[in-house]
């Protein structure tokens, strides 16, 4: 069997002449040996003394486990000495993390989420690490990165990508070009190209969302997911099976895999927040990707990668999967609103 490692892979597409640039491959190369650091250390488990929380709150003010702090140390230390960056921001970090000595020189910001689905850490189930990056302003050529130059719409990401730490370790990547997935091979520690073009299957009646918020939701996204519960017997005719992993990665990676739709909508209880899920951490790289394999990714009124940030901890509503469930629930949406919901 003729293997390519991600190396010769990002090699064969600079020459042909598509849009990655060498120092673009080049931080590819640094985040995907970050995250393969990282898969390793989540291997170890209990053994690495990487399970648990640390009973401190992050920025968002959530409770950070052991290894939300680990995976981002790696990706910081990883950073620190190669990958032609100007700054990065984490979803772990308040205020962004300029590189020293890099700027001018350095040409790219690099946005994470060090561990996304981390409640699942201590109950062994998957979780990933989510990145996008983007090009910094050219007028800050001549001055300090700001938080200002990271703020963004998701269309201006030159690259996109996640790995997801589960039976196998799998990197997803999109330059802009497709979408491409490889898995680590453990034996010889490197990344090898087993899916060359990833497009979302159409056709599949799977649904992922979190139902114990169902009472909060506004009344077109509670409209769409009884009539997808209301199977053959409902308005669609078809029965729908219901999937909710708590790893945003693990339910975009089935979607990629056998088709379906995502959502994380808007709910009540705080009113005034568009929604749980981070713009530039988790709705932009993903929805990138999920876009260049076909899909759409949308908020409760529009395109997610043509929102214009406001803050670098900026959240939004999420539904992205298969184009046309996407649109179906959209009408869905869009019935509710009128109807004054």
């Amino acid at each position: 069997m003729h293997r390519v490692s991600l190396s010769r892979f990002l090699i064969e597409q600079q020459r042909q002449g598509t849009n990655l640039p060498p120092e673009l491959r080049l931080l590819i190369e640094v985040v995907a040996r970050a995250c393969k650091a990282i898969s390793y250390t989540i291997n170890k488990g209990e053994l690495g003394g990487v399970l648990g929380s640390l009973g401190q709150q992050n920025v968002q003010g959530e409770v950070q486990k052991k290894l939300d702090v680990i995976a981002n140390d790696i990706l910081l230390d990883a950073n620190e000495w190669g990958g032609n960056l100007a700054a990065l921001a984490s979803e772990e970090m308040e205020a962004i993390h300029p590189i020293p000595h890099r700027y001018p020189k350095g040409e790219y910001l690099l946005v994470y989420d060090p561990i996304d689905g981390s409640s699942n850490i201590d109950v062994n189930l998957s979780v990933g690490t989510i990145f996008s990056v983007l090009k910094a302003p050219e007028e800050a050529s001549g001055r300090a990165v700001t938080e200002a130059d990271f703020l963004q719409a998701g269309r201006h990401q030159v690259a996109a990508g996640y790995a997801i730490y589960g039976p196998q370790t799998t990197l997803v990547l999109t330059f802009g070009k497709g979408v491409f997935g490889f898995t680590l091979d453990r034996e010889v520690g490197s990344w090898v190209l087993t899916q060359p073009k990833i497009t979302i299957p159409a056709g599949h009646h799977e649904f992922a969302v979190n139902m114990s918020n169902q009472r909060h939701w506004a009344p077109g996204v509670q409209h769409y997911v009884a009539d997808c519960l209301a199977g053959k017997d409902g308005p669609r005719r078809q029965d729908f099976n219901m999937r909710w992993t708590g790893s945003m990665v693990a339910d975009v990676q089935r979607i990629l895999t056998r088709g379906g739709i995502f959502l994380y909508p808007w709910d009540a209880r705080e009113p005034d927040r568009a929604g749980k899920l981070r713009l530039m951490y988790e709705a932009n790289p993903l929805g990138m990707i999920i876009e260049q394999a076909g899909g759409a990714a949308i908020d409760d009124t529009g395109r997610i990668l043509d929102i214009e940030p406001s803050s670098l901890h900026q959240r939004v509503a999420v539904i992205l999967g298969c184009a046309a469930e996407v649109a179906k629930a959209a009408e869905y949406f869009t019935r509710g609103r009128a109807m004054g919901g």
